[in-house]
């Protein structure tokens, strides 16, 4: 089974080659930064339904938040290599200008790019830790 992914194609039966210990790593960053980035998502979303007198500190807030979310996807590419964490970054750095715009309804779309590209390694991973009994 085959769908398209951006600009190629990706097999759903295709082996991944990781070592187990590089998927622990892939999977735990990838999972934690899903998490993470859906409660983005959220809140993102609920920003406009803060009063004008909450909604800059709510901004404030979720700008604080998303900041230290990139910092935990930039350490989880460093410590994997996997190119689909700095795709997750490019798509959060874009969220997080559409939040200091006051678009945090758009934010919220760059924002689910990000979990798609942060799930990516966490499915790779889960494929390679099945495949050696880890899960």
């Amino acid at each position: 089974m085959h769908y398209k992914n951006d600009n190629y194609m990706v097999s759903t039966t295709a082996m991944v080659s990781m070592e187990p210990k590089v998927a622990v790593l892939n999977y735990q960053y990838g999972e934690r930064a899903k998490s993470e980035l859906i409660l983005m998502s959220q809140l993102s979303l609920a920003l406009p339904g803060f009063s004008e007198q909450e909604r800059p500190g709510g901004k404030k807030m979720l700008l604080m938040m998303m900041e230290s979310v990139r910092s935990e996807l930039s350490f989880a590419q460093k410590s994997t290599g996997h190119r689909e964490f700095a795709r997750a970054i490019n798509s959060l750095n874009e969220a997080i200008s559409l939040t200091e715009s006051n678009q945090p309804e758009e934010a919220s779309l760059r924002l689910a790019a990000a979990i798609s590209a942060a799930v990516t390694p966490a499915q790779e991973a889960w494929q390679v830790l099945a495949e050696h009994g880890l899960l």
